[in-house]
Order: C-alpha cells, then sequence, then structure tokens
C-alpha cells in the first residue's frame, strides 16, 4: 500500500513537473531595485550589492524597474555580468510611463531573464556615443571607433541570442542607434511583453522558461510580494562622490586649498581641507570618464592664474588662464558621456571663483609690496628710540628692548626721543624725533 501511493505521487510530480529545464522561484519576496537616472559607477554597486542582499534574505526573484539615458560602459557591463551570474532570476521592467531604457539601459534589458516594458516607454539607441560623435562616415573610418562599435554590436548579439531575442535588431540598435516604442519592441521580439505595473510583471513571468545562471528554468512568481531595496548610505555616498559636479567642485576646493596653504604656511585649515577634498576629488575622478586634455588645460589655467600676481604681464597670465580654466572645464568629462557632463552654469560658477580668486590673490600681492618691510635693516629705519646716554656726536639708544650704539650730528641728552634715520653695520645714525604742529590756541 505505501509502495503503491508513493509510485502515485511520484507520477503526479513527473506529471505537473515542466519538461526540459527546471524550477526557479517559489512564493515569497521579489525584492525591487529602482534605477532612475545615467548608468555609473554607484549604480553597478547598487545592483551586484543588491543581488547578494537578495540571496542573503532568501528572495525567489530580483527585479530591476528602469529608466535611464545610458551611462558608462564599464558600469554597464558590470550589471549584465551579475545578471547572468546571479541564481535569482532577474527580471527588468522598463517603468514607468515615460521612462526609457537607452544606451546602457538597451544592454541591461538584453542581459535580464525577463525584459518587459510598461507601455508608452521607449527602448534604443545603443550606439557607443563617446567614441565619435555624430559624424557616421568619421567614425567608421576611426579604427578605434569601428573596434569598440563592432564589439558592443557583438556583445548585445550575444545576449539577444542566449535569451532568445531579436538579435538584428539588437545590433541595429548599435550601429544605427534604433530605437523602439514598447508595443513596437514586443512585436518585433526584443522584449518578452508589455507590463504596466510590478504586480502584472510578476502575473506574465510566471511559468515561462528562462535563462538563470546558465541554466534553463521554468519562472515561479505568481504571489511573490514586491518588496523596495532602497541603495545603503555608502552606495548613496558613491553615488554623490561620483557626481561630475561634486567632483569637480572638490578638485577646485583641492587646488585652491594647497594654493592658499602655499602662500600663507601654518595656517593649517586651508592646507587640511585642500588636501583632503583633492584626495576624495581623485577618488571620484578615478571612477569616471576623464578627458585628460581638459584636465591638462585646466590645471594650466590654474597654474598662469596663480603666477599673475608675481610675474609682470599686466593681466595677460590671468585673462589666458581663466579661458584656459574655462575650456577644460568644457572637455574635461566630454560631452557624449548620459549624465556625465558638467552643466553650463557650473563651469561659469567655477571659472568666475577663480577669478575672483586671482584678484585675491593679486590684491594681497600689491599690499605685500608697498607695506613697508618689518624685518632687517629696512625695519629700524623711521623707529622710534630713547637716549641711554650721550657724548659728543655719539652716545647709547634703547630701541626695541636692546641697546645700539648710536651717532648723530644733532646735541643729545639721556632720555631724549630719537628716530632712527640710517644704518652703517652696528652703528645707528638718529636725529631728534620731529614733532608734529597742530596750530597753536588763540588768544
Amino acid at each position: 500500500m505505501v509502495r503503491l501511493l508513493g509510485t502515485l505521487l511520484l507520477g503526479v510530480y513527473l506529471v505537473a513537473a515542466p519538461a526540459g529545464g527546471t524550477s526557479a522561484g517559489a512564493s515569497g519576496t521579489a525584492l525591487v531595485l529602482n534605477i532612475d537616472g545615467a548608468i555609473g559607477p554607484a549604480t553597478a554597486d547598487y545592483v551586484t550589492h543588491g543581488l547578494d542582499g537578495a540571496r542573503r534574505k532568501g528572495a525567489s526573484a530580483l527585479i530591476l524597474k528602469v529608466n535611464t539615458p545610458g551611462g558608462l560602459d564599464p558600469s554597464m557591463r558590470q550589471i549584465v555580468a551579475a545578471a547572468l551570474a546571479s541564481p535569482l532570476p532577474v527580471l527588468c521592467l522598463v517603468a514607468p510611463s515615460g521612462a526609457r531604457a537607452a544606451s546602457a539601459g538597451t544592454f541591461i534589458l538584453y542581459g535580464c531573464a525577463v525584459a518587459a516594458m510598461a507601455p508608452g516607454t521607449t527602448i534604443g539607441a545603443a550606439t557607443p556615443v563617446a567614441l565619435g560623435g555624430n559624424d557616421k562616415a568619421g567614425a567608421e573610418k576611426d579604427a578605434h571607433a569601428a573596434k569598440a562599435i563592432n564589439d558592443a554590436a557583438a556583445y548585445i548579439r550575444g545576449l539577444a541570442e542566449l535569451h532568445g531575442r531579436n538579435a538584428a535588431w539588437a545590433e541595429k540598435a548599435v550601429r544605427e542607434a534604433a530605437t523602439l516604442t514598447a508595443a513596437e519592441a514586443v512585436k518585433d521580439n526584443v522584449v518578452d511583453f508589455l507590463a504596466d505595473s510590478l504586480g502584472d510583471l510578476l502575473a506574465k513571468s510566471d511559468g515561462r522558461r528562462a535563462i538563470v545562471a546558465g541554466r534553463t528554468v521554468s519562472l515561479a512568481t505568481a504571489g511573490l510580494t514586491t518588496e523596495p531595496l532602497p541603495p545603503p548610505w555608502h552606495n548613496r555616498l558613491l553615488a554623490i562622490l561620483t557626481n561630475p559636479e561634486v567632483a569637480y567642485l572638490l578638485l577646485l576646493v583641492g587646488i585652491y586649498g594647497v594654493v592658499f596653504e602655499m602662500m600663507a604656511p601654518g595656517n593649517v585649515l586651508p592646507g587640511l581641507v585642500g588636501g583632503l577634498s583633492l584626495l576624495v576629488a581623485l577618488y571620484a575622478l578615478n571612477l569616471l570618464p576623464l578627458n585628460y586634455a581638459g584636465v591638462g588645460l585646466l590645471l594650466l589655467g590654474v597654474a598662469l592664474m596663480a603666477a599673475e600676481p608675481f610675474v609682470i604681464s599686466h593681466g595677460a597670465l590671468g585673462i589666458g588662464g581663466a579661458v584656459a580654466f574655462a575650456v577644460g572645464s568644457m572637455m574635461m568629462f566630454g560631452a557624449s558621456q548620459p549624465g556625465f557632463t558638467l552643466p553650463s552654469w557650473v563651469v561659469v560658477g567655477g571659472t568666475m571663483g577663480s577669478l575672483l580668486v586671482l584678484v585675491w590673490m593679486v590684491g594681497v600681492a600689491v599690499a605685500a609690496r608697498r607695506r613697508r618691510k618689518m624685518s632687517g635693516a629696512e625695519a629700524l629705519l623711521s623707529a622710534e628710540a630713547t637716549v641711554v646716554d650721550w657724548l659728543g656726536d655719539s652716545g647709547h639708544i634703547h630701541l626695541s628692548g636692546e641697546e645700539w650704539q648710536a651717532h648723530s650730528t644733532a646735541p643729545l641728552v639721556p632720555g631724549a626721543t630719537v628716530e632712527v634715520t640710517d644704518r652703517h653695520g652696528l652703528i645707528l645714525e638718529v636725529a631728534p624725533r620731529r614733532r608734529t604742529h597742530h596750530g597753536s590756541k588763540g588768544a
């Protein structure tokens, strides 16, 4: 009887089990990661740590809710690699209506086990825009640009073939910057289906066969509850630091902090703040796509403006430095990486701030040149002293806590106030202190 019951249960299981694969997902939770904005180092860190967190929490699936204009190629590839290697099914939804999965977002959508779009969204324009501008013929002549485009086309074609999606259109999105609406993408087998909500995504994904960590599985997503997974504090900090505007301003604070410390050694605070800002800026810039010609121009501009107070150039160094600074700032991050360019107001503000620093430095230098020296022989001239003893044309005077040997052509008496007029070695030339007459009283 027991053997018969076991046989019947085994038969029911074999009939119910899907053919050609194993089952992925079960009743439980689907964690939701919201990717809203440019794809960068912080986004890649968010997704990779989110996948680790989902496994630790025992989640059944991970959902990427995407709305992006694109971003950095290394960060995009890191996200795709994490999704492909994930033992949990990664479902991608372009949402809400009006959102897009452009450039790097197209690759991410193609790399997920399930790709869906909300009505009113778009996908495409995946050409490596940082490589050749808008001149297609010029880009094709450039060997480096052609190599990068071919590599991107092969990469997205491989993702399309892995998940059984339209590989021809994927390559067209890279080579010709093609785009599609959500309805067109479903019709052309670019994405799997339309979904107007996370619940709709899970319902339509249930029972689908997909590739998860290299295995063909049948997804079990019906009944999963969705739980948002916000980025941790360190990820939010990384997102702030890798913002080009923040990295740029930190660089300027660092440079001018060091300049101020060099101009007035011993103040400590400018050097401390400048040094810390410079180190953090260098860390952030290391993660961002830099144009080193722009960085060189910016540093040259700072050097020229810093040299203006010490070189008689009648403003030529300062003006040239400001121009080099502005051009270098505009070139620093390029103009083709979505979400990783400097707004014009930041460049203008940075240039104007640098000019104000230049004006301050010139004012300090001019005041220093006009100020009477307070050390050496010149510090004694016009100084006031008191006669200690006097005989004939020489004697001793008391000056700044010290006694000096003095000489004068005028008759002097002990206690008289004198003024230093010259110095000959260790002997001071003095004369009676001239008094300023303010007029006499009327009768």
